[in-house]
């Protein structure tokens, strides 16, 4: 193994984009991407004497950068969606007590083919995903965008299986109301 391998200057100027494009889109603000990747490579300092080299280095930090992510969802927790009360749910917003659509609350037609192909659309996707909370933001990320199943979601994500369904659920919604809200339809 190299010295190189093990030298944080190298770790910034070989790996510290790539590491802030990951932890920004799993946490959807650069600057707390930032000081997740600064503390990354502060832990991956300190703790340098115990690489093994099992890993490749840049997978190394990735685990790192994973781990501090992590923490992060799991200080900032939200509360538990089985303690909400009827007051606190998404759904009172678009559904009856019977579950059916409220009225002007079901999604409008689209023209998936002229939004595929359109700008607009993904950049108002763009802007109303990260309108989402950060759990929210996470799940449907990786879902939709990295395509991880829903086991692996919960794994990462600190999550159970019902908790991730109502996150997809409602980040869906939200989606719904937003892109609506920005007249792309």
């Amino acid at each position: 193994m190299g010295k190189h391998q093990l030298n944080p200057e190298h770790w910034v100027a070989t790996y510290g984009d790539m590491l802030l494009s990951y932890a920004q889109t799993r946490v959807n603000d650069r600057e707390l991407a930032k000081d997740l990747v600064q503390e990354s490579f502060l832990v991956a300092f300190r703790s340098k004497d115990q690489y093994r080299g099992e890993l490749s280095e840049k997978n190394w930090l990735y685990l790192v950068l994973r781990s501090r992510i992590l923490d992060h969802f799991k200080k900032k927790s939200e509360v538990a969606f089985s303690k909400l009360g009827p007051d606190q749910d998404d759904d009172d917003v678009h559904f009856t007590e019977k579950g059916h659509w409220k009225k002007g609350a079901a999604p409008q037609q689209w023209n998936a083919d002229r939004l595929a192909l359109s700008n607009e659309f993904y950049s108002s996707l763009s802007d109303c995903k990260d309108a989402l909370p950060d759990k929210q933001n996470a799940a449907f990320t990786l879902k939709y965008l990295e395509q991880k199943d829903s086991e692996d979601i919960c794994k990462e994500l600190d999550i159970s299986a019902s908790n991730y369904w109502v996150l997809i659920h409602r980040a869906k919604l939200a989606l719904q109301d937003c892109l609506q809200g920005k007249g792309v339809t």
